[in-house]
């Protein structure tokens, strides 16, 4: 029994969610455990460039981290607010702009690396008294006992917790061990993300191109790296048929930075560089019950979406959100299925709801006949000629 040792909550996965739900816990009445199957990443360097993902995180976020102590842990100079939205259809009329004057507000959201968001909510553990880190670790086997489960890890050791929270990913291991049911369907696409570096500077705007193969996102950043001059560089996130990603991938990067312009329409003047690219399946995921067994999933763990909208990281910050409010108030036993329902009574409709609506976007602008396309082009006319329409789009995303 040596190597059993007892928590009240065990978060599974240290990614931005699980990160985020130990930093809301912080300082609590509850003993807090995180493990991750990764090592903590070290403390990120500033002179290096920017990493290749990124989140689009909306004002509600921004407000929801400054509470937990973690923004202003992000240095300035890597965060890129963004003031204005262009979206676009290519080779159609359709097009709508969003700005931030028009809504009163100081931008419509911020740019920020994966990174360096989770290295701020580490930052803050480790200053918390009541949260401790295990990592590299996985859970081999997870065992419902009376008023607990047990974890056996990959080091042999146990760990006894009344709560389990997963937040390990799209591709749940925890989710797999309950055989929680998920639907799921292949976009059978392929996201290529990279850096891009431009002749003409972004201006604080986010641009979005669809077209019949896909989505193409420029999304704006701050200076960083010596590569980088001012407002030049730019997140991009690409989304083809798994065919045309392998063709793009063996490219060389003068190849891949024609294709580039040619699909962006040289909306920024050619694209001068570029930084090592990746490419990964879209595929959606969600799970059909959010909480069993003492066992409740968050973020990806529960939903992953397609990353049309940028909206992943958010519905994940706002998930820990719901589930650390839900926890604090303190009238129920954490495994409570009252208390675990109350949850997934509240963030499951949201999250089906997002999730439609991007499936109804991706089908919408896949490749249509004619009519229909006419039809979009002049739909999204007309929802740029009505500011009021247009405005509250734009609020229930940033919310």
């Amino acid at each position: 029994m040596d190597d059993v040792t007892q928590t009240d909550i065990a978060i599974i996965g240290g990614g931005l969610a699980g990160a985020a739900m130990a930093a809301s816990l912080a300082d609590s009445e509850y003993s807090v455990t995180l493990l991750d199957a990764r090592p903590w990443p070290d403390s990120p360097d500033l002179t290096d460039k920017h990493q290749p993902r990124v989140s689009a995180v909306t004002p509600g976020t921004i407000k929801f981290l400054k509470t937990l102590g973690a923004w202003e842990q992000i240095p300035a100079s890597r965060v890129s607010p963004y003031t204005r939205m262009h979206v676009r259809e290519a080779d159609g009329t359709g097009e709508i702009n969003f700005s931030a004057d028009d809504l009163r507000i100081d931008s419509l959201g911020c740019i920020v690396e994966n990174h360096l968001i989770q290295a701020a909510l580490l930052a803050k553990l480790n200053a918390s008294v009541n949260v401790r880190t295990l990592a590299p670790t996985t859970v081999t086997a997870c065992e419902r006992l009376r008023d607990h489960n047990l974890l056996n890890l990959s080091d042999g050791k146990s760990l006894r917790a009344r709560l389990v929270i997963a937040a390990d990913g799209a591709r749940s291991p925890m989710r797999d061990l309950l055989k929680i049911p998920v639907r799921a369907w292949d976009y059978h696409h392929h996201a290529i993300v990279t850096t891009v570096y431009t002749e003409q500077p972004h201006q604080q705007t986010a641009r979005q191109i669809f077209h019949d193969e896909g989505v193409l996102a420029f999304l704006p950043l701050s200076a960083a790296g010596p590569e980088s001059e001012g407002q030049h560089a730019c997140s991009i996130v690409w989304s083809v048929q798994p065919d045309q990603a392998e063709t793009m991938m063996v490219m060389d990067d003068q190849q891949f930075l024609a294709a580039l312009g040619h699909r962006s329409e040289y909306w920024l003047g050619d694209i001068k560089a570029c930084e090592q690219r990746f490419s990964f399946p879209l595929r959606q995921c969600h799970a059909r019950r959010y909480f069993q067994d003492g066992v409740v999933l968050i973020g990806d763990a529960a939903h992953s979406i397609h990353p049309l909208a940028g909206q992943g990281a958010n519905l994940g910050f706002q998930d820990v959100a719901c589930l650390s409010r839900i926890i604090k108030q303190g009238d129920r036993e954490l495994t409570d299925p009252v208390l675990l329902r109350r949850y997934q009574r509240e963030r499951r409709p949201a999250n089906l709801l997002m999730a439609g609506v991007m499936e109804g976007f991706k089908q919408l602008y896949a490749d249509q006949p004619l009519p229909i396309r006419w039809l979009r082009n002049k739909g999204m006319h007309y929802a740029g000629q009505w500011p009021l329409i247009k405005n509250e789009l734009v609020r229930q995303a940033l919310a």
